[in-house]
């Protein structure tokens, strides 16, 4: 007899996890996995969570109001490490356990940042492109050896990125809401500061943090007049967490030198006037959310995810 039903949604699930589905396949679980290469509509997610017993989800939207339809739901395994995508109290007060994969993607996520680090201080991307048009520019970077790097949020993706930098040679500034531990600090030769010290002294900003209403608008207007002129800030955490406004502005009167980043708020961007003037400047690079996309990280995360949707079930 069937425990019910388990909705898979991420493409990374249907690409790595064909092993893992059969784990759970063997406890009595029937599974329904999105094969499409595509992500769910948002009619057929409904339908779809409506009826499960367990969901491993990805960017789709567990809102209260879904959440409160299904009557059968149990668990809820987060693709990843950002819950922002599911009403948490509302789950909770369902009785559905949530479950997130934290630390599966931290290494390439932390890979990614550095690359983008690496591409915005040298127009990487932009003296591609030129270059494919024809052209033989030669734009003058920056380096990043002896540079200062401030990590705002330093969880298991910013301590990642605190080891590459320091191989670099570095200096690393830390920010997070919470102390530091000495020995994390010194582990990963890192010195804690205020968000106000890491924006004033830092050459380059990396954003690991996690999007909520304290950190929605963190980085905006305000924050972007105390930086250096020569400032590269990067966000491979959430879009939202940086007012993109804001951020064209500071790109384009020349407050920071550049930036990068893996997320925007409306994914893909919406085609306002000023959102593609952003994107096609020189000194700033998009790319569409692919810091936790490979084969090890999907790999990882696969495991982690039945692993936890497993023992979250279990445990209901």
């Amino acid at each position: 007899m069937s425990k019910g039903v388990i909705l898979v949604t991420p493409r990374g699930y249907a690409a790595y996890g064909a092993q893992a589905a059969k784990r759970l396949e063997a406890l009595g679980y029937e599974m329904n996995i999105n094969t499409t290469g595509k992500p769910l509509s948002r009619e057929a997610f409904v339908e779809y969570a409506k009826k499960s017993t367990g969901i491993i989800v990805g960017v789709d939207e567990l809102d209260g109001e879904l959440l409160k339809e299904c009557k059968s739901l149990k668990a809820v395994v987060k693709f990843g490490v950002g819950t922002d995508n599911i009403d948490v109290k509302t789950a909770e007060a369902c009785g559905i356990k949530v479950g997130r994969c934290v630390g599966s993607n931290s290494n390439a996520v932390a890979e990614l940042t550095i690359g983008m680090m690496f591409a915005a201080a040298k127009y990487l991307v932009s003296s591609n492109v030129q270059v494919r048009g024809g052209a033989w520019n030669k734009p003058t970077g920056r380096e990043l050896m002896k540079k200062t790097i401030g990590i705002i949020g330093f969880g298991n993706i910013g301590r990642h990125v605190a080891r590459m930098a320091h191989g670099i040679g570095m200096e690393v500034l830390a920010y997070d809401v919470f102390d530091i531990p000495k020995e994390i600090l010194d582990t990963y030769q890192a010195k804690q500061c205020s968000i106000e010290e890491i924006l004033k002294a830092a050459d380059f900003i990396s954003i690991h943090t996690p999007l909520t209403d304290e950190t929605r608008n963190m980085i905006s207007d305000e924050q972007f007049d105390m930086m250096k002129e020569t400032a590269v800030i990067v966000n491979a955490a959430r879009g939202g967490i940086i007012n993109e406004k804001a951020l064209y502005t500071a790109l384009k009167k020349k407050k920071i030198y550049a930036a990068a980043s893996d997320v925007f708020t409306s994914e893909p961007p919406v085609q306002d006037d000023w959102v593609q003037e952003l994107i096609h400047m020189d000194n700033f690079i998009l790319t569409p959310h692919i810091g936790s996309r490979t084969v090890e990280a999907e790999s990882n995360t696969v495991e982690m995810a039945t692993d936890n949707l497993i023992r979250l079930l279990e445990e209901a």
